[in-house]
Formats: C-alpha cells, sequence, structure tokens
C-alpha cells in the first residue's frame, strides 16, 4: 500500500466498521469532519479497498492485483474523483510572474461528465463503481442539482464517497440522500505522536497553528515557506507591504487566505487582552508588541468583513483586488493609532 494511502492511526475503528458492511454499504456516505485529519486519504484507501480483487483480512487494499495497479497509476477506470480543477493563470507571462490560482468550486460540467462515466458498465463482474468528491462543498448550486440527480436514482453497484470539511454548506437535500460518517480528530498526544513519526520538525508548534489537525501540520512544514513569508509581513504591522501580501494570499486559493487572516486576528485580539497567542505559538512576541498599537475597533470590523470573505470564498469575485483591500485596512489598523 502506498504511504498515501494508509489509514492513520485514529481512523481504525471507523475503517473496521465500514469494512464489517462491506457487501451492504448504502449507495451514498458523507465522511464529515474538520479539514486536515485525514478524510481524502481514508477515502481513497476505502475506494481502493472496495475495488480491489484480493482484499485483505482486515479489510484492506492487496496492493498487487490488476486492480490496485490501475488505482496506483491513477487509471481505474472504475474510479473517479471529483475535486476543484487548477486554473493556469498567465500562461504567457514570463516564468517568475506566471501563477497558478486554485479554483474552489466543482464544475457543472465535471458532475455532468461524472454521469457519462456512471452510463457506463462496471470493468469487473462484481460491478462496483465508486465516485469520490472532495471536497463536497465544492459543489455549486448547479453541479450540487445535478450530483443530487444521480443521488436519487442511482446506478446499481455505484458508490458515492463525499468529503466535506465544512459539511453545513452541503444542501440539505444532498445531506439527507448520505450516510453520515462522523470522522474521529486524535487527541493531542496522539496527533503529536504520530506528526513525530513522520518527522516533521516543531511538531508542537505546526499542531497549533492547524488547529490540532495533524494532516494540516504536516502539510504545513512541507511548503511553509510561502506561509513563513506571510506570517513575517502581518508581523511588520503598519510597515507590511499590502500589494505583496495580497498577491502571496491570492496564491493561497481564497478559502486558505481567509483562514490565515483569521487566525493571525485571532490571535491579535488574543494579545490585545493580554492573552497568549493560540495558533502562532513563534510569533508571540511580535504579536504581543503590535497589539498595543492596534485599533481595536477598526481590527473588529476587519474581522467581520474576514469572516464575510470566507462565506463568499468560492464565488468567481476578482479575489486579489479583494486582498489588496482587506490588506490596506490591516495595514491602517496600525496606522491609526500611530497618527493619535
Amino acid at each position: 500500500m502506498s504511504q498515501e494511502l494508509m489509514i492513520f492511526p485514529w481512523q481504525h475503528a471507523v475503517w473496521a466498521g465500514l469494512i464489517a458492511q462491506r457487501k451492504t454499504l448504502p449507495h451514498a456516505m458523507l465522511l464529515r469532519g474538520p479539514a486536515g485529519i485525514g478524510k481524502l486519504q481514508f477515502a481513497q484507501a476505502l475506494s481502493k479497498a472496495l475495488l480491489c480483487q484480493q482484499p485483505q483480512a482486515d479489510g484492506h487494499a492487496c496492493g498487487v492485483c490488476a486492480s490496485c495497479g490501475w488505482f496506483a497509476q491513477g487509471s481505474h477506470p472504475d474510479f473517479r474523483l471529483l475535486a476543484p480543477e487548477q486554473d493556469q493563470a498567465d500562461e504567457d507571462a514570463p516564468a517568475p510572474a506566471k501563477t497558478t490560482t486554485k479554483k474552489t468550486q466543482i464544475s457543472v460540467a465535471q458532475v455532468r461528465e461524472l454521469g457519462g462515466f456512471l452510463e457506463l458498465s462496471s470493468h469487473h463482474n462484481d460491478g462496483v463503481r465508486i465516485a469520490l468528491i472532495c471536497p463536497a462543498e465544492g459543489l455549486n448550486v448547479a453541479s450540487a442539482n445535478a450530483l443530487l440527480k444521480m443521488l436519487e436514482e442511482p446506478p446499481p453497484g455505484v458508490v458515492f464517497l463525499l468529503v466535506a470539511h465544512q459539511p453545513q454548506r452541503l444542501l440539505p437535500t444532498i445531506t439527507s440522500r448520505c450516510r453520515k460518517v462522523d470522522m474521529p480528530v486524535p487527541d493531542m498526544q496522539g496527533a503529536l505522536s504520530w506528526l513525530n513519526e513522520q518527522g516533521v520538525d516543531q511538531a508542537e508548534v505546526r499542531l497549533a497553528y492547524a488547529g490540532g489537525s495533524p494532516m494540516a501540520a504536516r502539510d504545513q512544514a512541507e511548503g511553509s515557506k510561502p506561509l513563513e513569508l506571510i506570517l513575517a509581513q502581518l508581523a511588520r504591522g503598519a510597515g507590511a507591504d499590502a500589494y505583496s501580501l495580497a498577491t502571496m494570499l491570492n496564491a493561497l486559493g481564497m478559502a486558505e487566505a481567509m483562514r490565515v487572516l483569521q487566525k493571525w486576528l485571532y490571535d491579535l485580539l488574543a494579545c490585545r487582552f493580554a492573552v497568549q497567542a493560540r495558533y502562532h505559538i513563534l510569533h508571540n512576541a511580535a504579536l504581543q508588541a503590535l497589539a498595543k498599537s492596534v485599533d481595536l475597533a477598526q481590527m473588529l470590523e476587519l474581522q467581520r468583513k474576514l469572516d464575510d470573505a470566507y462565506r463568499s470564498a468560492t464565488h468567481p469575485l476578482n479575489n486579489e483586488l479583494q486582498l489588496e483591500s482587506l490588506m490596506l485596512q490591516y495595514v491602517q489598523l496600525f496606522s491609526a493609532k500611530t497618527r493619535t
């Protein structure tokens, strides 16, 4: 089994429960829980196991049959993964200026293409086919309604696996047609133990920033440079380059950019009231210093705008312009106090 398709120690009980019902699983399941706890990896491992021709005694895929080989190569004829695509922006721009922006929505065209897949017969006699959708909240109204028709009249042998970090954003009609599976969140000690086994440096610091989500902490360690540059700019307060910040944040995708800023303001507000930073342990001193000069009323107003922007993160707005406006307001949080 590849490293990416391992389930995690805190998922064993859920895995055993589903595998025990292998022959009677419902046609649609909603795996829900906070981001960064390994839901997608679990869904991929389950998909591979259900398609495996010679599953092991514990239900895991054998890793050697033809089906496992196709799955590992990303070419299994009975499996489809729906996820937001990526835009290659500025393809004609010089290499240093070329950027890749993350889409946050699963389009209706993608769902219609899935419909074409479901019309085909299974490659194997057992007839199992799997459609994995992640994140399910990436479905917009049109694509969700297109999927709803498939959930209402599922073809024989098809299993829909929907993975959701924010299940409250799904259409109730989608949720009602799925069995809900609450994915477990590891306790602090279990998460730290796993991160240490993965060789993640500063595991405690990264886990704090990730809000207790071990996968997010590991991913942060692997791609931490952009985030570190953003936090370094935010720590400059009135001296931050708002336009540079907006560009770096835009590269993260709007939803992730809002999460970064919401965590920073959460800690800034905590330090304003003489409480330690929760997420940014390494930046506690900088946050304490900034908190002394921040305009509280303006910060609360900015916090409200970030919440609004997060809720509309999947809308096709001009994100960079919106981020520039927000970052100019961030810089002014400290400028106003300095002028008085």
